[in-house]
């Protein structure tokens, strides 16, 4: 067997290798990098070398997916460079050595001590960026080519949705006086839609506003639209729903006479169904003119509640009398079963062309605002530098004066690239592969494409991230550049830095299942990871599923006097992973704890080793943190949280509507109770109890402010009155924290409410930015947006990070819990495509309700869950590899709630087989739970070793130690 050592030694040695011929400046290379195989050492290698070999550091363009990986990008890129410049000449040689593969030649020795003056003399820096930033400053460079303001600035989410939102208000405002086609679009959608749904509808549209402007300019608007909606469902020119159903319901469209004999007989001679059904059949035949309007009674005698025909009709001893009578009513309900599908297509079709109509008249306005207002949003910066780029007048000349400033394209987690996106990237790399443009005179070097990215990673649908184009593109660069005569090299980089040997294994062992598979490898097999740290220390248990507490049964007519609390399964799983962290932050020693060390590492648990993933932000998060705070763990919150369910900013919001009105009583008793104010229960009691029923809470306030009790609330609160109506909000609220405000929330409420009172403030500079700056105003404005605010915990210290797996998506560490994966995603969209062929762009389909849903719709539906569930497989590869050294797995349920056959839980479950080991599982916590569980160890291999041949020595088979294995 190969010793640790070596086998590192190995590994380390072929991923080097590995990684240097993806950073060959000489080839375009397209790069699979697993996850922990080292993607930004990769990335920064090639652009090093790249400038090394002679490239002009100016005209590099790396593509980034987020500011953060562009900062460290060039952070990395800056210091080593640095390092050049001064480092000793044998230490350089032996430096560029590792990153060549081979020994430097004296030119690049000197070209390595100059490159960080020359990017410095850089205009602007380096291009390390992401598109958005990329497009924008493309959109800034060439304005008028683009149509845009010279001068655009960028609007932020919030303010979109604002904009959006007042465009819709205005085109209900004035379809209400007009009417016409459009106000009858708005009656279809209102049939179908309610009210506080479809803001979430637009705004799903909104961001597919390049596939959806495609449409239309493919079909010429859109009358032409709505022409190709209609034959795609079957609706024929000048045919409506009531001339199908009308039709339907003639003489001539089923046989009459064989169903009055067969109702006659089932009425007659029939058991009681029998009988019940012949009736109603009878009925709709007996009245011809309200057939179309009792088409749903009469349908009743074909199929159940659940709209399936029956087993059996009529029944079999009615079918021995009456020899074929079950045939006459089985071709009735094919019939019928046919114009249900059709009547619903028409419905599918009338409320899809409705949306647009309506969609296409609002989206016209928000944007007509944005123009007003000089104003972009992210996705017009990608739409409108394609359009610049693709099919403007001036886009030969845009692309000329790019392609004299671009030779080398990198691209970043190009996985998560979208389709609009990746047509930018082709359009700037058009003439990278194209005649003399391939090869610059004054450049011997050729130029090159380079992307890096892992289709198993993709997990940014809701951005439009697609792992297909992903493998599409790179067939087609691959062509590209092989029709050139250039060099391609496709590099599969699969030798992990991040995981240990036993988290690696457990992520082959659930992968290599083929029904896991769909989704994570496209027409390949399953690679396992090459782990670099074979022989360290390495943990992941399967914790036991936990359900709510059951409550003792009550005696029968017992008075209801004993409060009987219950827990939930969230509240029981948080109390158990906090109870376990706890006990690792708390050991004394090694031997005591032995899972506080982390042997790899050589040192005690510290709560920044720890990361809390979830797949949604659900009630699990908010016990999560909780738990953590009764413990007094360090913790650094949720990466995203509502700004008005931040508890300090509900106290400056609560401090904000006193001043304006005052009589508000009970949220003028919030705000006393606050940490503003902090007077005692006691004394808001005294306060309020004995006031007259006529008497407002301020009026008593104001009666007794000469009380040493009241007095500094009182002469607080007329101070910030006062102040209210002559200052913006910025300034109300800053001057009210700097008054002393900051220290009180702060000592009641700890640092955490840190972040949301400076988030405050930030939010009160964008509102008047944008509006006049009232406080009303203001209280509206951030109360109707429930603004989510983003927070980067990368930087959260030594605290416990609880996040979204989406949040952790770049993120390691060596502790990482995995709580929510009893659950398994369910398709909530309304909006989905219609593939129409391989030339035709797909169609809209706009499905309301799952029962409206007919074979297309079905179809779509379908496919859609597919992609999901394909999504959801790889969001648990992304969180099964951010453990570096421990992974731990549980499941809470509801109270008669089963697990999911193709949950993570049960993935894992099935993935670790029957040799996993099964250990006796004890959360140790109030209100815990114990249960078995399986687990995959392996011990610190170089302790074991020692261990091993101190036993020797003496003479021994003594036991290893606790704390190695």
């Amino acid at each position: 067997m190969t010793a640790p050592d070596d086998l590192r030694s190995e590994r380390t040695a072929a991923a080097a290798e590995s990684q240097r011929r993806a950073a060959d400046p000489a080839v375009s290379a397209w790069v699979a990098a697993s996850a922990g195989s080292g993607k930004t050492r990769v990335l920064t290698d090639r652009v090093l070398r790249l400038m090394l070999e002679g490239a002009d550091p100016a005209r590099i363009l790396c593509l980034t997916f987020t500011k953060a990986a562009a900062a460290e990008m060039a952070n990395r890129l800056s210091q080593t460079l640095a390092a050049w410049a001064t480092m000793e000449e044998t230490k350089l040689a032996g430096t560029l050595s590792d990153l060549l593969g081979r020994a430097p030649e004296q030119e690049q020795r000197r070209r390595a001590r100059r490159l960080f003056a020359e990017v410095i003399d850089v205009p602007s820096g380096m291009k390390i960026q992401t598109i958005h930033a990329f497009c924008q400053s493309l959109l800034g460079r060439f304005p008028l080519e683009a149509g845009v303001a010279p001068h655009f600035t960028l609007v932020e989410e919030r303010s979109a949705t604002e904009l959006l939102q007042s465009a819709r208000e205005e085109v209900f405002h004035r379809l209400q006086s007009q009417g016409g086609a459009l106000a009858q679009a708005m009656e279809t959608i209102a049939t179908q839609v309610a009210d506080q749904d479809f803001p979430k509808l637009l705004a799903a549209l909104l961001s597919e506003r390049g596939r959806v402007q495609a449409i239309l300019d493919r079909h010429a608007g859109h009358a032409g639209l709505s022409l190709a909606i209609d034959r795609a469902f079957g609706v024929e020119r000048g045919e409506t729903k009531a001339s199908v159903l009308s039709a339907a319901c003639a003489e001539t469209a089923f046989d009459a006479a064989a169903l009055r004999q067969v109702a006659q007989a089932m009425v007659e001679e029939g058991a009681k169904t029998d009988v019940t059904r012949g009736e109603k059949i009878a009925a709709w035949l007996a009245a011809p003119e309200r057939r179309a309007a009792s088409l749903n009674a009469y349908s009743s005698a074909f199929f159940t509640q659940k709209g399936e025909p029956y087993s059996q009709n009529p029944t079999a001893g009615l079918c021995k009398k009456h020899p074929g009578a079950d045939e006459v009513l089985a071709v009735e309900a094919s019939r019928l079963l046919a114009l249900r599908e059709r009547l619903k297509a028409f419905e599918i079709a009338e409320a899809t062309k409705a949306l647009f109509a309506l969609a296409q008249e609002v989206f016209q306005v928000y944007e007509r605002r944005k123009a007003v207002l000089g104003q972009l949003d992210y996705d017009d910066l990608i739409l409108k530098a394609r359009a610049l780029l693709e099919t403007s007048s001036q886009a030969a000349w845009v692309l000329f004066k790019l392609d004299g400033g671009l030779d080398h394209l990198l691209i970043d987690e190009a996985q998560d690239t979208n389709p609009d996106q990746w047509r930018v990237v082709k359009a700037l790399s058009e003439e990278f592969f194209a005649g003399e443009g391939a090869h610059e005179e004054r450049d011997p070097q050729p130029r090159t494409v380079f992307a890096v990215g892992d289709a198993k990673q993709s997990i940014f649908s809701f951005q439009r991230a697609d792992p297909d184009a992903f493998v599409g593109m790179q067939s087609y660069f691959a062509e590209r550049v092989q029709a050139a005569g250039q060099g391609w090299r496709p590099v599969d980089l699969t030798v992990s830095f991040r995981s240990t040997a036993t988290v690696l294994e457990a992520v082959d062992r659930v992968f290599r299942l083929e029904a896991h598979q769909a989704g994570l490898i496209f027409g390949a097999r399953w690679e396992d990871h090459s782990p670099v740290r074979a022989g360290q220390a390495g943990l992941v248990e399967l914790w036991p599923p936990v359900g709510p507490l059951e409550l003792p049964e009550m005696e029968p007519w017992a008075p209801p006097i004993e409060v009987q609390e219950s827990a939930s399964g969230e509240h029981r799983l948080a109390q158990g992973i906090a109870a376990r962290i706890d006990a690792w932050l708390s050991a004394g020693s090694r031997e005591a704890e032995p899972e506080a060390w982390l042997a790899s590492k050589d040192r005690k648990v510290a709560p920044g080793d720890i990361m809390i993933l979830v797949r949604r932000r659900n009630v699990f998060v908010a016990e999560m943190v909780r738990a953590l705070k009764d413990r007094g763990i360090p913790v650094a919150g949720v990466d995203r949280m509502v700004l008005t369910e931040q508890l300090a900013v509900m106290d400056l919001l609560a401090l904000a509507q006193t001043v304006l009105l005052p009589e508000d009583d009970l949220t003028l008793a919030t705000l006393l109770r606050s940490p503003l104010i902090g007077i005692s229960e006691d004394d808001l009691f005294e306060l309020a109890h004995p006031r007259g029923e006529d008497a407002s809470l301020w009026s008593a306030l104001q009666d007794r402010g000469g009380e040493a009790r009241y007095s500094a609330a009182l002469e607080k609160l007329e101070r910030w009155r006062d102040r209210a109506d002559f200052v913006s909000p910025y300034e109300f609220f800053a001057e009210v924290l700097n008054g002393g405000g900051r220290r009180d929330l702060l000592a009641r409420l700890g640092r955490d409410a840190e972040d949301p009172i400076e988030e405050l403030l930030n939010q009160a500079l964008a509102y008047e930015a944008e509006h006049a700056p009232s406080l009303q105003g203001f209280l509206h404005w951030i109360s109707a947006g429930a603004q989510e605010v983003k927070r980067d915990l990368e930087q959260a210290g030594d605290a416990v990070r609880v996040m979204t797996v989406h949040g952790a998506k770049g993120l390691q560490a060596p502790v990482v819990f995995l709580p929510d994966t009893a659950t398994v995603p369910k398709v909530g969209q309304q909006l989905f495509w219609l593939e129409q062929g391989q030339d035709e762009p797909p169609l809209p389909l706009w499905l309301p309700r799952v029962d409206l849903a007919e074979s297309k719709a079905r179809a779509a539906r379908t496919a859609a869950e597919a992609a999901q569930r394909q999504e959801y497989r790889r969001l648990l590869y992304v969180a099964m590899t951010r453990a570096e050294d421990r992974l731990y797995v549980c499941a809470s349920l509801g109270a008669r709630a089963k697990l999911p056959e193709d949950c993570w839980y049960a993935m894992v479950e099935a993935a670790l087989g029957e040799d996993a080991e099964r250990f006796a599982f004890d959360s140790a916590s109030p209100q815990g739970w114990n249960g078995e569980g399986l687990r995959l160890a392996a011990p610190q291999q170089a302790k074991v070793e020692q261990a091993e041949k101190a036993a020797e020595t003496a003479g021994t088979a003594a036991p290893l130690p606790a704390w190695v294995t």
